[in-house]
């Protein structure tokens, strides 16, 4: 009994904490792109040149997206953020389902709680590497960390990475995962 409240209690601690970091991460986001000028996820410019609230208006009007701008620049990881948060949420939703699932063993249901508080815990990495970088100076950057490694795509102004750039950003990736440098891959975004 007192070890499913425990369990119980970091789960519901990491939810929070999780929760807590995309919205900082969507505030601080949103922040910056009003500064800047740029868009934000979800606003359309309609063929016509006026401002949409929403995609599916310009849809409806017969625009058509440009993927070439969407993995470029900021929309690049924006996109990026996205990609990983449905790929997160799909692997979330599947082990929840496996937990939840009439007649699953006690050891299917640990293992899948073992797998949600994993990814819990990459997405909280994730987002303080992103926060760390962006607070060095860098334009935007995005993290991707897996079991055995992670990478960091930055954008910085000149579009180029120099050494002191990567041993800045390879020291705060390591010291949020625990990584060897080994295992921390750092590239430019284009």
């Amino acid at each position: 009994m007192r070890q499913s409240w425990k369990r119980s209690a970091v789960i519901v601690t990491m939810l929070v904490l999780v929760g807590t970091a995309v919205f900082l991460n969507w505030k601080y986001t949103e922040n910056e792109a009003v500064e800047t000028g740029t868009k934000i996820l979800g606003e359309s410019t309609l063929v016509s040149g006026e401002e949409g609230s929403d995609a599916s208006e310009a849809e409806a009007a017969g625009a058509s997206v440009d993927e070439q701008a969407v993995y470029t620049g900021s929309d690049y990881f924006a996109s990026a953020r996205l990609t990983r948060q449905q790929a997160r949420d799909s692997a979330i939703e599947l082990l929840q389902q496996a937990a939840a699932e009439d007649g699953a063993a006690q050891s299917t249901a640990n293992e899948a709680s073992e797998g949600i508080q994993v990814l819990a815990s990459y997405t909280m990495k994730e987002a303080q590497i992103e926060n760390l970088v962006t607070a060095k100076g860098y334009a935007d950057c995005v993290a991707f960390m897996g079991d055995e490694s992670v990478s960091v795509v930055v954008s910085t102004e000149s579009g180029e990475l120099t050494d002191q750039d990567v041993a800045k950003i390879k020291d705060i990736t390591v010291n949020e995962t625990g990584y060897p440098a080994s295992s921390v891959k750092i590239m430019a975004a284009n």
